[in-house]
């Protein structure tokens, strides 16, 4: 493909969520010290939201392998399950031995006694649940009241949810009132700036050997820019694509032109994010109406009464 040509040994902007292209952008570097606080607090639920394609994933895998030997992290990366599935699986991760026909209450007590051997072992245990707006209403009260497993001291079992803000939505119920009480510790993943974006990029690109210079034109980047809506898995197929491009037009720079074809070859993906960004700027445009008009009322009041 292109690596020799633009003389890198790993493709730099693939979907996969390798920690090695891990960048330490403020916002990542502020989620991931916000994640290693609250689980040396040991207490509660913590929360990342993060829209899809954010960088979610990477962040979960990067904290994951910051944890030390004292942390037994179990990752679920699938919970659109039933409750009673949910505490299974968390159950065989425990090592827990399952008999074939377990009843509820026989499964959540097998769990206790092993989160308390674990604890006297000196390890906490952590479940990690990736995607978790998947999770259903059931197994969201099912993992509450897994947190009430406690000694008079310490809690056996923190909880880390990473999702999409669908689950804010979802958490902001009165139903779910008393687990959201028990969130400790939140942060909420925003798209990258411009100037995160350019750091981003040329990380990836440092990661996989270029060292080449200037990659990428100043009009491709804004392009870039306006076209991702500052999302790294869309900076991602972008980029790659934009690359693609250059290579079959022979050029050694990514070029406005590359990019633009990077984006019309996108343009299911592209064509969303503008519309939700449409969206936002309606409701502002209103919002900002409503406000001219009620200030244009209050003087014409205010002239009337002079009188």
């Amino acid at each position: 493909m292109y690596l020799e040509h633009f003389k890198i040994n790993k493709f730099p902007f693939s979907l996969t969520p390798n920690t090695e292209f891990f960048c330490h952008l403020p916002c990542y570097q502020d989620a991931l010290d916000v994640l290693l606080f609250g689980v040396k607090m040991g207490e509660g639920f913590i929360k990342v939201i993060g829209e899809v394609g954010s960088g979610k994933t990477i962040l979960c895998r990067k904290f994951l392998d910051a944890l030390d030997a004292r942390y037994m992290p179990i990752y679920i990366s699938s919970p659109d399950v039933t409750p009673g599935e949910l505490r299974k699986a968390f159950a065989r991760e425990l090592g827990v031995a399952l008999p074939e026909s377990v009843e509820q209450f026989q499964l959540i007590k097998l769990i206790a006694d092993r989160l308390l051997e674990l604890h006297r072992e000196g390890k906490r245990v952590l479940l990690v649940i990736d995607e978790a707006q998947a999770l259903s209403d059931e197994s969201l009260e099912a993992l509450r009241l897994l947190t009430n497993l406690e000694t008079d001291t310490d809690e056996l079992l923190q909880i880390v949810l990473f999702g999409q803000p669908e689950l804010n939505v979802r958490l902001n119920q009165h139903r779910f009132r008393q687990l959201n009480q028990r969130i400790t510790f939140s942060y909420h993943l925003k798209p990258l700036t411009r100037e995160d974006l350019y750091s981003y990029v040329y990380h990836r690109l440092a990661v996989a050997g270029y060292a080449q210079g200037k990659l990428l034109t100043n009009k491709a980047i804004r392009l870039l820019f306006h076209a991702s809506g500052g999302i790294p898995r869309v900076i991602n197929i972008l980029c790659h694509k934009a690359m693609l491009a250059s290579y079959g037009f022979g050029d050694c720079m990514v070029s406005h032109k590359s990019m633009s074809q990077a984006v019309m070859d996108s343009q299911e993906i592209t064509d969303g994010l503008l519309a939700s960004a449409k969206k936002k700027n309606s409701i502002l445009y209103v919002l900002t109406g409503l406000a001219v008009f009620t200030m244009a009322y209050y003087y014409y009041l205010a002239y009337l009464f002079r009188f």
